[in-house]
């Protein structure tokens, strides 16, 4: 099995992306002998979630500007819920329901993504830093990659939920897009596709006529220059995944019909 061949989307958890299209698209690019990998987000689902038990998430901002949802233990039992529990089974539903023989799973099933719990994170609030010691977030720092081997030879679609297990085998929050950088690279795949519900990187945002459509990596901090909020964590995805042996990466419009066809043909932000 050629393993360079395969292929990482990240779907955006944002409103917007069209989960349905991706997954009639995935259906019909299998077909061609590819191999795909899914890693999503679900930050909608589990606002929405966190609204009616009570827990309204709540953002922090980092000193160096990466916005990340604080997670107590008990955001953390929400976003399980949210998005490892409805959004991952969901989304396999919808691919079996296409004949993809879709598994889902997140990082703590098998050790597939082991990550370091921060023990404490800066935030910054009305100009002041401030330490936080009780969130579960995690940098991810291993990928078991014979995992994803055997699931692909067996025919499978690895489905990856944004949750990792910590070295004390605890439940970690990861952010969705690095986790698929780090799949990406575990598995040298030849590209990684962030789909998300703006047609790629913009110069002057939210102006979509001011796309950057071709970056080298050594742009990479210009880049970062331009990214607003969330998109600063996709284009950091995408230098981790290009230094991790990525071909390519394309932060791509996840709203379209066959959005991963079309960030294939190279409509988004072509990072390589």
């Amino acid at each position: 099995m050629n393993f360079q061949s395969s292929i990482v989307v990240k779907l955006g958890g944002a409103q917007g992306v069209d989960f349905s299209a991706i997954c009639k698209d995935a259906a019909d690019i299998l077909k061609h002998g590819k191999q795909l990998i899914f890693v999503h987000g679900g930050s909608a689902e589990a606002n929405i979630l966190g609204e009616a038990l009570g827990t309204p998430p709540k953002m922090i901002t980092s000193p160096s500007g990466f916005t990340s949802r604080y997670t107590d233990r008990k955001t953390l039992q929400v976003f399980i819920m949210a998005v490892n529990g409805k959004v991952n089974s969901l989304l396999t539903e919808q691919l079996q329901m296409l004949g993809v023989n879709a598994l889902g799973l997140c990082g703590l099933d098998g050790r597939l993504m082991q990550a370091t719990r921060k023990e404490a994170i800066q935030s910054v609030e009305n100009g002041k830093r401030k330490i936080i010691r009780d969130d579960y977030t995690g940098k991810i720092n291993r990928v078991n990659n014979q995992l994803l081997h055997l699931l692909l030879d067996a025919g499978y679609l690895p489905v990856i939920a944004p949750v990792a297990v910590s070295t004390q085998g605890e439940a970690v929050n990861v952010d969705a897009d690095r986790a698929a950088a780090m799949v990406a690279s575990a598995l040298k795949s030849e590209t990684l596709i962030l789909l998300t519900a703006v047609p790629g990187l913009m110069k002057n945002f939210p102006d979509e006529t001011s796309l950057i459509r071709q970056l080298s990596c050594t742009q990479i901090t210009k880049a970062m220059e331009a990214a607003q909020g969330r998109m600063k964590k996709k284009v950091l995805g995408a230098e981790e995944a290009l230094n991790g042996g990525v071909k390519q990466v394309i932060i791509a419009d996840g709203r379209l019909q066959n959005p991963i066809t079309n960030a294939l043909a190279g409509n988004g932000t072509v990072i390589q």
